[in-house]
């Protein structure tokens, strides 16, 4: 995430005018891992454990990522959830087909093992 400077003069995404307009712009990646941080303390300790260890994995693995298109789209796909969070709105969301036939297989991949995760989470502790 070196193109810190690209993201100042990005123009808002589709995905960022769904946002409320005092947040449109985006965070830089350190606000905004520390806003994600804070928004789980509310969360039951178990799903603040895995909201926790998930941000911190995501984060560092787009750490060295240098696209525009792909940091712009990461801060605000993850501003988006931060708000989510933050109001509560995650408890009835459900994900649409079409953000669903965007995913690549890898991303699919994850979604399902972290929903395995989410309805079995001692399952992992025994494999261990």
């Amino acid at each position: 995430m070196r193109a810190l400077g690209r993201l100042a003069m990005a123009t808002p995404t589709a995905a960022a005018a769904q946002m409320r307009p005092e947040a449109l712009a985006l965070l830089p990646p350190i606000p905004l891992y520390r806003r994600l941080l804070r928004a789980h303390r509310k969360l039951p300790p178990e799903m603040r454990l895995l909201g926790d260890e998930y941000v911190k994995s995501e984060f560092r693995a787009h750490r060295n990522v240098e696209n525009p298109i792909h940091i712009v789209g990461f801060l605000t796909q993850w501003q988006l959830y931060a708000q989510k969070i933050e109001g509560d709105a995650w408890r009835d969301h459900k994900m649409d087909k079409a953000t669903l036939d965007k995913m690549s297989d890898d991303q699919i991949a994850q979604l399902y093992k972290l929903m395995q995760t989410i309805q079995n989470p001692d399952a992992e502790d025994d494999s261990k």
